[in-house]
């Protein structure tokens, strides 16, 4: 049987991050986490590399690598460095510019009891304590001192055509009643007309 495709990306691939630039001469790299807490970007070893915006490269550029075992990954100054083997030099630091990386979503690290990962509540339905449904979680914002639930949910417009209507639910205690994703929903002291 022939081993399986080292590259070959798993199901539950997370865009976490992406090469800024080259960072000195020996093949590191400057990385941009998407996320204030970049956990996942310091704890994966393996990342999955597409180019930016799913773009071809330009002939005369080197083969963007699909996988990077990063061996190294640590803050510096107001970012983050990386190296890994693939990337031996600056010249092959600075062709990956621009990429977009992936890590598997098992790599991240277990969060505290009540604390979930965005990429977590993204699609789970939201019902409030009378078990209406207000919508799915179709993103969330940062506010600052707390994130909201922003849900999509099943309208019709002034003219009766369906559209997609939009609901903002602060995700705080105080309407949260729970998150249960193992049954994929968030239960909220919320009502339809709010």
């Amino acid at each position: 049987m022939a081993a399986a495709d080292e590259s070959s990306w798993p199901a539950d691939v997370v865009e976490v991050a992406k090469v800024i630039d080259a960072w000195g001469v020996k093949g590191w790299f400057r990385v941009h986490p998407y996320a204030a807490d970049a956990q996942a970007v310091f704890t994966s070893r393996r990342w999955y590399l597409q180019g930016p915006d799913n773009r071809p490269r330009p002939k005369d550029a080197p083969a963007l690598p699909r996988l990077l075992h990063v061996t190294e990954v640590k803050e510096h100054g107001d970012g983050i460095v990386a190296c890994a083997p693939e990337v031996a030099d600056r010249s092959a630091a600075e062709a990956l510019k621009g990429a977009r990386i992936f890590v598997s979503r098992a790599s991240f690290p277990t969060v505290g009891d009540g604390e979930y990962y965005w990429i977590d509540l993204i699609g789970l339905s939201v019902v409030n304590r009378d078990g209406e449904s207000l919508g799915t979680v179709t993103d969330l914002i940062d506010t600052g001192p707390h994130s909201v639930l922003r849900l999509g949910y099943p309208s019709v417009d002034d003219k009766g055509a369906p559209v997609e209507g939009e609901r903002l639910i602060p995700f705080v205690a105080a309407y949260i009643d729970s998150v249960q994703l193992d049954q994929k929903r968030i239960v909220a002291d919320w009502g339809l007309d709010y």
